[in-house]
């Protein structure tokens, strides 16, 4: 897994809106990388509308959130729509499978998807949060708030 500290493996994925969304292209800015393992789960809708709830506050921290899960862009097309996710890049970690996940250490092979981890790289593509959650959990993004204010 990374570990703060690290540099951050780049990544270029498409969105739920299939547009291509690449980490380096934030320098400058730090982005939030919050995995969730699968679309149309309770867990999950209830993370990525935490998100979308929060984004303005995020983004006025300087920090881009995006959630990130193994499912292919119709499919994660069609959940934003129905979870209400307007704004936030959704992204595809679809092919190879879990391909991001494992970039950053965090693909559970026994399940095919990722943990549940919100990491922070920052704008000079350093990690500096790295968390993973029970599957069966939403993260408090209180938590992610108060770090990027720091």
């Amino acid at each position: 897994m990374v570990q703060t500290g690290d540099s951050a493996p780049n990544i270029s994925v498409k969105d739920q809106n299939d547009k291509t969304f690449d980490l380096y292209e934030h320098a400058g800015k730090s982005v939030l990388l919050s995995f969730h393992p699968l679309a149309w789960t309770e867990f999950c809708a209830a993370h990525m509308k935490s998100l979308e709830d929060n984004r303005s506050v995020i983004l006025e921290n300087n920090c881009v959130p995006v959630g990130i899960s193994v499912n292919f862009v119709p499919y994660k097309s069609a959940w934003a729509q129905s979870i209400g996710i307007q704004e936030t890049p959704l992204l595809c970690d679809f092919w190879p499978q879990g391909a991001v996940a494992m970039k950053y250490g965090i693909f559970g092979d026994a399940n095919g998807f990722s943990e549940r981890a919100n990491i922070i790289v920052d704008e000079r593509q350093r990690v500096v949060f790295v968390k993973v959650y029970p599957v069966h959990s939403v993260p408090d993004i209180r938590e992610i708030i108060s770090f990027l204010k720091q």
